[in-house]
């Protein structure tokens, strides 16, 4: 067979031949001819050849982009003392507790082998909710777009543990220098690397395995409490990722504390969804907890409230090991449609995901809990997945929490319980990357990969990213991007 070109160039010149000789008949037949070959040759193409179609004039062409395109990360390989020896010295982490059966399995902890109830497979851990760290160094060794060459890294990831390293100064009588050496070290050995001078550290990033609290001693409303490396110069440049954020930090950001369930596959997150979805509620409403001094008395109010009614259950956290059972909190919060999360310690609570998990609303009494925190997991649009209570309406006892509870309608309810099911996957830590899912871990680089690349054209414009908006409040500019007054004001008093 003749190639297409050749035929195509026979009959062309078939045609002009024809087209000078005066006969008309001929001229038509010529045409004929052409059309014929033109219509043999396309017929006996192989199917899979296709001829394209031209592009039209200002029709942009666009070539398939690189998977990895604009993801590619680098980790830094970090001298051991960072990381990997605070894990073969954990017997001394703690002198009251052995850290060591907790960083098992890549930090998910022990597997959990009473959860018939749950879930088949070996998914469900007893994680401990400080093991952010190394669950996140791990899942990092998986990443599909790590790169060895760190000058075309779109971000580069630091694998420091510095909630496990102060973990050793909490308890006792330790000098500030003490504390805070490692994190002075830390910063030290980054800025002597070549990758600081890139971006003076706008495209590094790290995670603190704590609350934001616990390396903030400079401006810890709890007193002086921790280290201070979060107040460090040369910190204020990274992305700091944490279980609990500040809401006057302009660089750290909240993620979701772990919670018990790490699934390997997408089939366990929906037979996980399916199950909660299915579940049948006895209770209004549930509380898990303890009293706490510096949760300004909403606490023992709310533990009032919930012992003096018949529509709730609680489960109370005082010198017994109730809480420290996931069966037991996953099993109260599934046979609940409301799970109060008040303030503790400090704004957040593990507790937030754990009744998440269950399939249960979250009730929130401070913006500062949940609604400023984990911007990039939650909708902004609170009101779809929890109920909000000012915690002044309870301490004052202007409202009570069943009172508040019992007036939602039924059908706003059913709508808020699947919103909060279809955050599962949202708020979990897989074993690996999910083939349908997103995780906590997917979203939170693809939010940092985003704040690190708006940086770099703040940069190149010839701006300081830093200089954007008053970090004091971070917290309004992060959840509407404006700086102006807002009905949450009082409660983030500067």
């Amino acid at each position: 067979m003749w190639p297409f070109k050749t035929i195509i160039r026979m009959a062309i010149l078939s045609l002009m031949i024809f087209r000078h000789n005066s006969h008309k008949n001929l001229y038509l037949i010529a045409i004929v001819f052409l059309c014929l070959i033109c219509l043999i040759s396309l017929s006996s193409f192989p199917p899979y050849i296709t001829i394209s179609q031209p592009t039209k004039v200002g029709e942009e062409t666009h070539l398939p982009e690189e998977p990895c395109s604009g993801r590619l990360i680098y980790i830094h390989d970090l001298p051991s003392k960072f990381n990997q020896d605070l894990l073969r010295d954990c017997k001394n982490l703690d002198k009251q507790v052995d850290y060591c059966p907790l960083l098992k399995n890549r930090g998910f902890g022990p597997v959990l082998n009473d959860t018939r109830d749950f879930t088949s497979g070996g998914s469900w851990y007893a994680t401990n909710q400080f093991m952010l760290s190394v669950i996140f160094h791990n899942r990092m060794k998986q990443y599909e777009c790590l790169t060895n060459d760190s000058s075309i890294a779109s971000a580069i990831y630091a694998p420091f543990y510095p909630g496990l390293e102060m973990r050793r100064f909490m308890k006792g009588r330790f000098s500030y220098s003490v504390r805070d050496a490692m994190g002075q070290n830390f910063v030290e050995w980054l800025k002597g690397r070549p990758e600081w001078g890139v971006m003076l550290g706008w495209d590094h990033f790290f995670v603190s395995g704590r609350i934001t609290w616990d390396l903030r001693r400079g401006t810890n409303p709890f007193g002086n409490w921790g280290t201070k490396l979060l107040e460090l110069p040369v910190s204020k440049n990274m992305t700091v990722l944490a279980i609990e954020s500040s809401p006057y930090g302009q660089n750290d950001f909240a993620i979701p504390y772990p919670t018990h369930f790490h699934p390997w596959s997408d089939s366990e997150v929906v037979e996980w969804q399916g199950r909660v979805r299915k579940e049948k509620r006895q209770y209004l409403f549930a509380f898990s907890g303890a009293p706490r001094r510096h949760a300004s008395g909403i606490r023992g109010e709310i533990i009032r409230q919930c012992k003096h009614s018949s529509r709730c259950k609680s489960l109370g956290c005082v010198r017994n090991d109730l809480c420290n059972r996931p069966d037991n909190v996953t099993k109260m919060f599934m046979k609940s449609d409301f799970c109060l999360q008040p303030a503790g310690d400090s704004y957040t609570r593990r507790s937030t995901f754990d009744s998440i998990l269950a399939g249960c609303i979250p009730v929130f009494f401070h913006p500062g809990s949940a609604y400023v925190q984990y911007l990039w997991h939650f909708p902004k649009n609170y009101t779809k997945y929890s109920v909000f209570i000012p915690m002044d309406a309870i301490k004052n006892r202007s409202a009570t929490v069943e009172g508040v509870l019992s007036r939602i309608p039924e059908e706003d309810v059913i709508a808020m319980r699947e919103e909060v099911i279809r955050l599962i996957p949202r708020i979990i830590y897989a074993q690996r990357k999910l083939e349908k899912f997103e995780d906590a871990f997917d979203i939170t680089i693809k939010n940092v990969l985003e704040r690190i690349n708006r940086a770099r054209r703040v940069i190149q414009d010839g701006k300081d990213p830093g200089n954007e908006f008053p970090e004091v409040l971070s917290w309004k500019y992060y959840l509407t991007g404006k700086l102006e007054m807002h009905d949450w004001d009082s409660f983030f008093k500067t």
